[in-house]
């Protein structure tokens, strides 16, 4: 029996079903919740009579620092932003690669992570060159083949979140630095879940949402900002990013000397109550525990469902897949088949909870899921076989 980390009475949604979609809508524990709560009714509804200016500047401090040690960098590094897309977004104007050169990508990645590079290939002369996700391929060695001396940023998913599919994002900085290319990563689907050591990895940006893996509310992200970016100044810089925001200058850019530059503005600062909680949570469990709890449910979930014809789209174990995001498929067998969709509209009629990306079925394996969630999972896609 394979037992839940995290105690499942922190979460009602699993009193009334079984939920696998923390890759999309993250439940969110009794921890953080209760901690998003106090500051509501402790602080923030009180407006300034329990937080001063200094204490809205020095708020961001608490999370910064447990992020830094989640995710192996300085907490000099890391800007407390509202979300991944706010940073994605400005890194085509702030790194501002060289005319006609190609940015290369994955073509079924995330949209947050290539329409900036799309919008910024249709104003300047750059080309945008997209690689295959092919369960037959192992796509950090086909994203490697695409990099060449035109190739000045490649913009990519750590783990893709349609497939589960992981980047090795330390060789693929090997090839880009080779050919002087910039790297950007989004963490999103990876961080909280496995180990993510922005240090070693030295990309140019490493970016995570809050409210999936990490066990936060959507409204604050987080951004790993290189050394390189840190000598910059933000496209889009907002008040908040002044080595003293208070003292309201609208005359001049005067910015924080580390990733505080990159904090645009005042943000949900119940949802960062909420987040400095979970990444504890996280911190305490350890990442290589969370991370084996996964592999664990994901080895037994391909084994049972292998049964009834369905595979996995990597192969669970290899370094290529993921252990947390699994996309199940099933080999059309010259008759007609039921959609991925329809079966997940079915599984939710029986109050299973997971997503459908890219026409397969994407099961979250989380730390407050069991054994028995996947019994049920497995039970449910058997009725709908037989049926």
């Amino acid at each position: 029996m394979i037992s839940s980390l995290f105690d499942r009475l922190d979460y009602p949604s699993l009193l009334q079903g079984v939920y696998l979609n923390q890759a999309s809508l993250g439940l969110i524990g009794q921890p953080a919740v209760t901690a998003m709560h106090t500051f509501i009714d402790n602080v923030a509804r009180h407006g300034n009579l329990y937080m001063s200016d200094r204490d809205e500047v020095a708020y961001c401090e608490t999370l910064r620092e447990c992020a830094s040690r989640l995710l192996h960098c300085d907490s000099t590094q890391v800007a407390i932003v509202a979300s991944a897309s706010e940073v994605l977004g400005q890194l085509p104007m702030l790194l501002q690669p060289r005319l006609k050169s190609t940015i290369l990508a994955v073509s079924s990645d995330f949209p947050a992570i290539t329409r900036p590079w799309l919008r910024l290939a249709a104003l300047k002369d750059h080309t945008l060159r997209f690689v295959d996700d092919q369960p037959t391929c192992d796509l950090t060695d086909t994203l490697i083949e695409a990099i060449d001396e035109d190739t000045s940023v490649v913009a990519v998913s750590s783990v893709q979140y349609a497939t589960g599919t992981v980047v090795d994002i330390s060789r693929l900085h090997q090839s880009t630095v080779q050919v002087g290319a910039r790297l950007i990563v989004d963490a999103t689907q990876a961080a909280g879940a496995m180990r993510v050591d922005a240090a070693a990895w030295d990309a140019d940006a490493v970016v995570a949402s809050g409210y999936k893996w990490l066990g936060g509310h959507g409204g604050v992200a987080l951004a790993i900002m290189s050394p390189r970016l840190l000598e910059q100044i933000p496209p889009l810089p907002g008040w908040m990013g002044a080595s003293n925001p208070f003292k309201f200058d609208a005359t001049s850019v005067s910015l924080a000397n580390d990733a505080r530059r990159y904090t645009q503005s005042t943000m949900s600062y119940a949802c960062m109550a909420g987040l400095v909680i979970a990444v504890e949570q996280l911190l305490s469990m350890g990442e290589a525990r969370i991370e084996a709890h996964a592999r664990s449910l994901a080895a037994m979930l391909a084994s049972d469902v292998s049964k009834y014809g369905w595979q996995p789209f990597r192969s669970v174990g290899v370094p290529a897949g993921s252990p947390h995001i699994i996309s199940l498929g099933r080999p059309s067998l010259g008759r007609p088949r039921e959609s991925a969709q329809a079966i997940v509209v079915r599984l939710r009629s029986q109050n299973i909870v997971c997503g459908t990306r890219g026409g397969r079925i994407r099961i979250s394996l989380a730390p407050y899921n069991d054994a028995s969630d996947v019994d049920t999972l497995v039970e449910a896609l058997a009725r709908a076989r037989s049926g």
